[in-house]
């Protein structure tokens, strides 16, 4: 059983993406051989773990909005831009190898993880090589401030998975409390990947801090469509199963909104399925009722359009282009996911 959110915008979110994807595609070609030659090794199991999720179909956002970025700055897919786009890449993905083992989670992408196939240590160390991999291209880049960047975004994102093992399963997690491990734990990494083109192409300050505000509010814009779709999206989109939020006793923000808004028999269902993991059969319908019933889907969309919004300010810095008009898009894209 699924939501739809009607919302404004296109009907075709992947309309909202092509723009860009078509900007930077020769960037991204370089960026994928890269990405490909930096999962090499003598340990035959590297690079199968690592090519399984990388090869697995994600869009590689993030280090699109590198070259993006880059480019609006006038670096224009330089060197530099190509190693860090594959280090956001690498980054991101040794993230998803680390949450499936903390999550326990059985799909990724659409596709069986990785921990399930090759078990649990493997995708941790492999992640871990990815990491290493990152780092080095950071230092080949020779940019101290770059490093600086996305070295700190990594430190960061790590206190994030901390941030959300300690409100686990804690229905009365605040609607603050919830947006600090969001912004810690997938929107740091938008920000640095966008904060570091205009370093390369020795910006001032205004436009760097421009980007980062850009890629910040981005980044939680589609985390929080992100929890939308685990409860009223599909496995396609979502590349995992409907609700497995729900079944892990994720605290997300529409369960946040319901759980503050409810009745105390509503309160004790959210602590019974979330907290003490006692599921029955028809739990995951009622959670969905309960959720309609307190407009947590469509508040969460709204409070996604409202990061939205302050990404497309942000950018008002930055004269009008194809490449800036291109940005402005993915916005539409990161909402529009929720139709």
């Amino acid at each position: 059983m699924g939501v739809v959110i009607p919302i404004e915008g296109r009907s075709d979110p992947e309309a909202s993406l092509a723009d860009l994807v078509a900007l930077v595609s020769g960037g991204m070609e370089r960026v994928n051989a890269t990405i490909l030659s930096r999962t090499g090794s003598d340990v035959a199991m590297i690079p199968e773990v690592a090519n399984h999720l990388i090869a697995s179909g994600g869009k590689r956002l993030r280090p699109i909005l590198t070259l993006a970025t880059a480019d609006l700055c006038g670096y224009a897919a330089g060197e530099g831009a190509v190693k860090l786009a594959a280090s956001v890449e690498f980054m991101h993905t040794a993230t998803l190898l680390h949450d499936d083992v903390v999550d326990e989670s059985d799909m990724r992408r659409g596709r069986v993880a990785a921990r399930i196939k090759w078990g649990n240590e493997a995708s941790v160390l492999v992640g871990d090589f990815l990491l290493g991999q990152a780092f080095r291209m950071m230092v080949e880049v020779g940019s101290l401030r770059a490093l600086d960047i996305l070295s700190a975004a990594a430190t960061v994102i790590a206190e994030g998975e901390v941030m959300q093992l300690t409100a686990a399963k804690n229905t009365e997690t605040s609607e603050d409390e919830y947006l600090a491990v969001i912004r810690s734990k997938t929107a740091e990494l938008f920000a640095a990947a966008c904060e570091v083109g205009p370093v390369l192409a020795e910006r001032p300050r205004a436009e760097q801090a421009a980007c980062r505000s850009y890629g910040m509010n981005l980044g939680i814009a589609f985390q929080l469509i992100d929890d939308v779709l685990d409860y009223g999206g599909t496995s396609a989109s979502l590349g995992k199963n409907v609700g497995d939020d729900f079944r892990e006793g994720k605290i997300t923000l529409p369960i946040v909104l319901s759980f503050r808004r409810g009745s105390d028999e509503e309160r004790a269902f959210w602590r019974r399925t979330l907290e003490k993991g006692e599921l029955e059969e028809g739990d995951l319908d009622r959670a969905l009722a309960i959720l309609r019933r307190h407009r947590a889907l469509e508040d969460t969309v709204e409070r996604a359009r409202h990061y939205g919004a302050m990404a497309r300010d942000a950018l008002a810095l930055f004269p009008n282009g194809r490449m800036k008009s291109a940005l402005l898009q993915v916005v539409d894209f990161c909402i529009a996911r929720a139709h």
